[in-house]
């Protein structure tokens, strides 16, 4: 029985051929495509239930064609990169992406990316049930990623709304950036938690009155952010 089908988009055949090994130890069946405009048509017409996807590819970089997908379909990818850039990995988590993996990797690490992103994945319906987070003047749906908040609606890229919904699914708890990291990226890496202080100032820029001054997202400082519900 399948695990599920995983999309390797990689122009490096060896790549293709170990990861592809590996993960059919797993369970899985695996399509593979050389370049980001076969990536973009495999993903879209053949329904993956995941897509690894190396940057540095012909006719299409791995970014640019991991936007596409994510426009299209909603599948969620892992990026490899021979590149260890924390501006590359912002980009990414920007546009959608659910994980990022430095070459050179371990396949057996990234086998368990893969288990860790379907999960997550798979989980996705728990979440639905509740469907509707309402607070005065803030109204969040889960099924279709609606944020209203003053009257007004906003819209935001997945990881930030993941993380907004995170947050006020738990309003008043406080999340350090490392907890953060691990529940919305599922990322253990030293230095990422760069990232989410930058989806916090865009989350911010969208959602607040005052950026400089937020009345939702606030700041504890020394120990991270917390969604405080606005009052009548």
């Amino acid at each position: 029985m399948s695990n599920g089908t995983i999309l390797i988009a990689d122009d490096d055949r060896r790549i293709v051929k170990i990861v592809s090994h590996t993960l059919e130890q797993e369970g899985y069946k695996i399509m593979a495509a050389q370049d980001g405009e076969e990536a973009v048509r495999l993903a879209t017409t053949m329904n993956p239930d995941l897509v690894i996807m190396d940057i540095m590819m012909p006719k299409l970089d791995g970014l640019e064609a991991s936007q596409k997908i994510k426009a299209k379909v909603d599948v969620p990818i892992i990026i490899l990169s021979a590149k260890d850039d924390v501006v590359d990995k912002i980009v990414g988590f920007k546009m959608g992406v659910d994980d990022y993996q430095t070459k050179p990797f371990s396949p057996a690490e990234l086998a368990l990316r893969v288990k860790a992103v379907l999960r997550r994945s798979k989980s996705a319906p728990e979440k639905k049930n509740k469907e509707v987070l309402e607070y005065p003047h803030v109204r969040i749906e889960y099924s279709t990623r609606l944020v209203r908040i003053w009257g007004k609606e906003v819209t935001l890229t997945a990881k930030e709304f993941d993380m907004l919904w995170l947050m006020a699914s738990h309003p008043n708890q406080i999340f350090s950036r490392l907890q953060l990291l691990e529940q919305i990226w599922e990322s253990h890496f030293e230095g990422d938690e760069d990232t989410v202080t930058v989806h916090i100032r865009r989350l911010r820029r969208k959602i607040e009155k005052d950026a400089a001054n937020p009345d939702l997202i606030k700041t504890v400082w020394g120990v991270g952010y917390k969604f405080e519900p606005p009052k009548e």
